[in-house]
């Protein structure tokens, strides 16, 4: 089993509200960065995104992949790649726990990449911990913003 990276946060905002704002996939653009499209081409029975395709920029690494997601309860989420130009595996997951009176919510996402370029594994790890402290960043930001708003 590949190795994965993972961090955590806490969000001042519910695990329902939290996991509307992973779930809206047309808004990624507005507040994750690197996502310039982002289509929902399937969802389930109620109404989730099950196959999504994403637009990424990031700097070095510019890709058009496709995402299948699999919903666990309202409280997890996790993606499987489907296809990519620039990797060869994209794995990961949201888990979401609530805190106290259900307010508060820590949200573990985590995150296993494999690019067809050669990398150490070092520097991929790094790079899959970059990614993920600027998600549960931007993540944190927009849900806590929405929620004031």
């Amino acid at each position: 089993m590949a190795e994965h990276t993972s961090s955590t946060i806490e969000i001042e905002a519910s695990p329902a509200d939290v996991m509307g704002v992973i779930a809206d996939f047309a808004r990624y653009p507005e507040w994750t960065g690197e996502v310039k499209e982002a289509e929902v081409l399937s969802t389930d029975d109620r109404g989730r995104a099950e196959k999504v395709r994403l637009v990424l920029d990031a700097g070095a690494i510019k890709d058009d992949h496709t995402l299948a997601y699999t919903w666990t309860g309202d409280h997890e989420v996790s993606w499987t790649l489907v296809k990519s130009q620039m990797l060869r595996s994209l794995d990961g997951s949201y888990a979401l726990a609530p805190l106290g009176a259900g307010d508060r919510t820590e949200v573990t996402y985590r995150l296993t990449v494999d690019v067809k370029i050669p990398m150490l594994g070092m520097i991929k790890r790094k790079a899959e911990k970059v990614i993920i402290d600027r998600a549960l960043a931007g993540l944190k930001k927009r849900v806590e913003s929405v929620r004031k708003a």
